[in-house]
C-alpha cells in the first residue's frame, strides 16, 4: 500500500493592493499551499476556472468589480470553492448585507491580520474571534 502525498490546497488570492496579494501568496506557498495572486475581481473570474481553487480569498472593496461580485460568480461556476472575504473598510457592511439579502452569506476576516491566523483558519483550526484584529 502506497501513501499518496496529500494534495496542496489551491488558493486564489484577489486584492487590488498588489503587494498584499503577492505577500500573502508567498506566505501561503511557503506553508504548504499552492497559491496564486490576481489583482482584480475581473482577473479572478478569468483565472478561477483554470486554477480550480479550493479556497478564494478576496478583498471586498476593489476598483471595478467588488470581491463580493467576483465571489458570487466564482461560487456559481465552482460550487466547491470555499470563499473567504477580507476587508479593512467599514463600507463592507452594506455590501455584505446586500449580498445576504440576495441569498449569499460570506465569512469576512478583518484586515490587517497576522498570516498565522489565516494559516490556522485554512488548516481547519478554530480561531477565536477575539484573536482577529478589528
Amino acid at each position: 500500500m502506497t501513501d499518496q502525498p496529500k494534495r496542496k490546497p489551491r488558493i486564489l488570492i484577489v486584492d487590488d493592493y498588489q503587494t498584499f496579494a503577492d505577500s500573502l501568496s508567498l506566505i501561503l506557498n511557503q506553508n504548504g499551499c499552492e497559491a496564486a495572486a490576481v489583482y482584480s475581481g475581473e482577473e479572478a473570474i478569468q483565472a478561477a476556472p483554470g486554477l480550480n481553487p479550493d479556497v478564494l480569498i478576496s478583498d471586498v472593496i476593489m476598483d471595478g468589480m467588488t470581491g463580493i461580485e467576483a465571489a458570487i460568480l466564482i461560487g456559481r461556476t465552482l460550487p466547491g470553492c470555499e470563499i473567504v472575504l477580507i476587508s479593512g473598510q467599514h463600507a463592507t457592511a452594506d455590501l455584505l448585507e446586500n449580498a445576504r439579502l440576495q441569498g449569499h452569506a460570506f465569512e469576512v476576516l478583518p484586515k490587517p491580520f497576522h498570516p498565522q491566523l489565516l494559516l490556522d483558519r485554512l488548516n481547519g483550526q478554530a480561531v477565536p474571534e477575539e484573536e482577529w484584529p478589528g
